[in-house]
């Protein structure tokens, strides 16, 4: 999630606005029933691994089902990850798994829950994480995430919860800057992680994660968007090399500045990393601008790394059909 990234228009001229119905972007979910759209339906094309349902809070609305819905029916999303946010440093208030869980149950043949323990958590003991994870997967979740543990990602906590998942075998959608998951230039963290948890499938997100596609990466970088072109031999590359279970997110600001900052080296990283990447847009607020669609569309991706990216990745590693 991209702090940053949260724009808003009026819910009223949302409401107002003409209802259709999105059986276009359904085509490619059997058994799924359609949904109200606002707008044009796109073509079904996208998996996105990262979006958040959200609660009012203050004076910011909340962002319902019903509206993450008619998002996805406008833009080609076939199907999302739903993911919570249950540690203090994450986001303003608590996004619960439990309540993730409930308001994705009607619709989970479009939205894909996830869930994730905050390894602070007073009395939680490492023995218990593995059958905790369990029950929320018995109830639907597909994953552990959006972690943004506001400790290293290499916190023995942290290890502790990336163990469990590896005993279940879950993907591990991480959120690495210089407060969340904080590691080091070249990453030493996230391998010592990999290394601890051959299980789990680790899925890359957010400033340190995305900075690291290039070798010259700063300490400062790290929380940051670096300009200019990169240098190859980044850590994203060399991780990749040695881990078959890294893959990650082109979610937010700082997947979409990792691509965009070289072109050249962008697309060309897209191509080579096509069976490693995964689309998405960290979408999180209403009338939020997401800039992924339309800048992947001019990149003019050959057709089997756009069908691997936008969502033939992340169908392979959720176990979906």
């Amino acid at each position: 999630m991209a702090l940053d990234s949260r724009a808003s228009i009026s819910r009223r001229a949302f409401a107002g606005r003409t209802l259709g119905i999105a059986v276009g972007a359904m085509a490619a979910v059997p058994g799924a029933a359609p949904s109200a759209a606002t707008g044009p339906t796109a073509a079904p094309r996208f998996l996105d691994v990262h979006v958040h349902l959200t609660q009012a809070w203050a004076s910011s609305p909340m962002l319902s089902v019903e509206t993450l819905l008619h998002w996805m029916d406008k833009h080609g999303v076939v199907q999302a990850v739903v993911l919570p946010l249950v540690s203090p440093e994450a986001w303003y208030y608590t996004i619960g798994c439990d309540w993730v869980l409930q308001q994705t149950q009607p619709h989970r043949d479009r939205l894909i829950p996830f869930c994730d323990i905050d390894p602070r958590t007073v009395y939680l003991k490492p023995t218990e994480m593995a059958p905790m994870l369990a029950r929320y997967v018995a109830a639907g979740a597909k994953g552990l995430g959006e972690h943004k543990c506001g400790t290293a990602i290499d916190d023995p906590r942290n290890l502790n919860i990336f163990r469990a998942c590896s005993e279940l075998h879950l993907p591990v959608l991480l959120h690495m800057d210089s407060v969340r998951n904080t590691d080091a230039p070249g990453l030493p963290g996230l391998e010592r992680a990999l290394k601890a948890a051959p299980g789990a499938t680790f899925i890359g997100h957010a400033t340190a994660w995305w900075s690291s596609i290039s070798a010259d990466v700063t300490p400062q970088a790290l929380g940051g968007y670096p300009t200019g072109r990169v240098k190859p031999g980044g850590a994203i590359d060399r991780l990749m090399d040695r881990y078959e279970n890294l893959y990650g997110d082109l979610s937010a600001g700082s997947g979409l500045n990792a691509i965009r900052r070289d072109l050249d080296f962008g697309r060309e990283f897209l191509i080579r990393r096509a069976d490693r990447l995964l689309f998405g847009t960290d979408y999180l607020a209403e009338g939020q601008v997401v800039e992924q669609f339309a800048f992947l569309d001019k990149l003019d991706l050959p057709a089997e790394v756009q069908a691997k990216i936008f969502r033939d990745n992340a169908r392979r590693i959720l176990g979906l059909p």
